[in-house]
């Protein structure tokens, strides 16, 4: 079995370290990471992926059939929730250090209210894209 351990001084990563052992500083990789989606690590049970969204741009409105956490690193963004895409009645702020917790069948959006970049990384349990997804702008974000 191969093992990985990112380095704080090593280049960004490009890959799915899913199904091995794994250690790693996500917020300087969430930081790196210059695609709109990439997946880091993809096991059975559970996915990470970082992602970095634009100024004014947002994840895009969406449900999944599993649990998501997104915690955001930098930056600050509108959260909104709700049981259908035209009732998102949980509206609050996230900036840096907040941990969002999306229940699954729940529609949700994050949408930049920065100036620079919202960069944050994301907990799928179970997995809600392929293992490898790599999405380098929004427009490619089509699982």
């Amino acid at each position: 079995m191969r093992y990985y351990t990112q380095q704080a001084n090593q280049a960004p990563i490009s890959s799915d370290f899913g199904g091995r052992p794994f250690v790693i500083d996500i917020n300087q990789a969430a930081m790196s990471n210059t695609d709109f989606r990439s997946a880091l690590w993809t096991g059975d049970h559970l996915q990470l992926t970082v992602m970095q969204i634009a100024p004014n741009d947002d994840v895009g409105l969406e449900t999944h059939d599993v649990d998501q956490m997104l915690y955001v690193v930098d930056g600050t963004a509108t959260v909104q929730m709700g049981d259908s895409a035209d009732a998102l009645l949980f509206e609050q702020p996230a900036r840096a250090g907040s941990a969002v917790f999306v229940p699954a069948h729940t529609w949700h959006n994050l949408t930049n209210t920065g100036q620079s970049n919202l960069v944050l990384y994301s907990i799928y349990a179970p997995p809600a894209h392929p293992f490898g997804t790599v999405h380098p702008t929004k427009a490619d974000d089509h699982d």
